[in-house]
């Protein structure tokens, strides 16, 4: 068995996970503000998932820039900042091995060990949530880079000179097609006064529309969600039209909470990007939706300390 923990920015969640991938026991705490508190809930959590387990390895998924080879938090913004300079491997001693990283590359790791990545060498995945994360494997190895940012796809300029993003730079994806950039730009729909669906049900407090909301209405024919759900998916196209040309994956996979949109999101991408990358490539890359369905990311986590030893 393999003790996955996916620590998030609410929750951390930790299982054992066998080698099929199968979720054997799992549990879940609220994300700490303080270290000390941090120290009591992982405690918490290898009392009720490990105690009596015999554990061939811990994988730990997290948000931010982890330093695979030691497991150390170089960076974490937000409010488990107290992580930075960290060495996740210590919370959970004396279970050896462990591996940690960011949670994107967690995820790529669970698609190449029991999804839609399995028996494929290079392969890039999109995780579309809040924000956009991004994983690349390569010759079969998960690409970190030298700073160990490789892969965040997230962080491409989509639009020239755009709104600023967290990571400094203008115009990235993550601003123009994410959850929180679909939800705010229904937002200033419904409060500019446009006509539409999203009015209709959300006027009383635009505040509270959701990523739900908007594929919701453009599905069912709205047409200012639908203009919102269109210029979004515009900009994915680009982004991987770019990145499929500097890459060269044999297999795109989507995840996160915008890929459950299902064909509305992947059609366009399946019709579109090939126009864009053919003369190149020569041949269309497969776009697919994650199938690993790890909401926890626990799988994913524990499929890392997996992929490592080739399980």
């Amino acid at each position: 068995m393999y003790l996955g923990i996916d620590i998030g920015g609410t929750r951390i969640k930790a299982a054992l996970v066998d080698a099929s991938g199968a979720v054997a026991r799992s549990h879940v705490v609220a994300s700490p503000l303080s270290l000390a508190e941090f120290r009591c809930a992982i405690a918490e959590l290898l009392k009720a998932t490990a105690a009596d387990a015999s554990v061939a390895g811990v994988g730990i998924g997290c948000k931010g820039i982890i330093r695979a080879s030691d497991t150390l938090v170089e960076s974490l913004p937000g409010t488990m900042d107290y992580l930075e300079g960290q060495t996740l491997a210590d919370f959970v001693a004396p279970f050896a091995p462990v591996r940690a990283d960011n949670d994107a590359r967690a995820a790529l790791a669970g698609e190449l060990m029991f999804g839609a990545g399995r028996g494929m060498r290079d392969v890039l995945m999109l995780t579309l949530g809040t924000g956009v994360g991004g994983a690349i494997a390569q010759a079969g190895v998960l690409v970190r880079g030298h700073s160990g940012v490789a892969g965040h796809a997230g962080h491409i300029t989509v639009e020239p000179g755009g709104a600023k993003c967290i990571c400094g730079n203008r115009g990235c994806l993550e601003t123009r097609f994410s959850a929180k950039a679909l939800e705010l730009e229904a937002i200033g729909a419904v409060l500019r006064g446009c006509d539409s669906l999203l009015r209709q049900r959300h006027q009383a407090n635009p505040l509270a529309i959701t990523c739900a909301d908007v594929v919701n209405c453009a599905r069912e024919g709205d047409a200012v969600a639908r203009a919102i759900w269109e210029q979004g998916v515009s900009y994915l196209i680009d982004a991987l039209a770019g990145l499929l040309h500097v890459v060269d994956p044999e297999l795109v996979i989507l995840g996160g909470q915008i890929a459950a949109a299902g064909e509305m999101l992947f059609e366009p991408l399946r019709r579109e990007v090939p126009l864009r990358t053919m003369r190149m490539l020569k041949r269309a890359v497969p776009i697919v939706p994650a199938q690993v369905g790890d909401g926890s990311g626990v799988v994913g986590a524990a499929s890392l300390v997996m992929y490592s030893k080739g399980a």
